[in-house]
């Protein structure tokens, strides 16, 4: 853990894996690579459209926690366990971050669990000084 004031982590670690759900650093939020969960940390199991909006939620949850939101994102890489499910994913994608400035790598890779979708983002939220 840094000593630095400026970089933290944010949520709740696993304690079975050594990193954190995501690290403010400055002005910056790093969001680690999530996956289809409700509020309760239970995976959401479904079509690609479903396993997305609840990827997206859980990176939603982790933002809230530092006063940030999907419209302050400025990065996000995508991995899809299946590139023919690129187009469904794409549109629940677009739906939620409509009104963010972004850059986006989408590319087809197995995660090490069973899901179809990992996501992890970047957001830029300025701190309150």
């Amino acid at each position: 853990m840094s000593d630095r004031k400026d970089v933290y982590a944010i949520g709740k670690k696993n304690p079975n894996l050594p990193f954190h759900p995501a690290v403010r650093a400055g002005d910056f939020i790093f969001v680690s690579g999530q996956v289809s969960k409700d509020a309760d940390g239970n995976m959401l199991i479904g079509s690609i459209e479903v396993e997305t909006k609840g990827t997206i939620d859980s990176i939603r949850r982790i933002l809230a926690e530092e006063g940030a939101s999907l419209a302050d994102v400025v990065r996000v890489t995508t991995y899809l366990a299946d590139a023919r499910d690129f187009g469904r994913y794409n549109k629940v994608f677009g739906e939620a971050f409509k009104d963010a400035t972004l850059a986006r790598t989408t590319v087809e890779a197995r995660a090490v669990i069973d899901t179809k979708i990992e996501m992890d983002a970047i957001a830029y939220k300025p701190r309150a000084r």
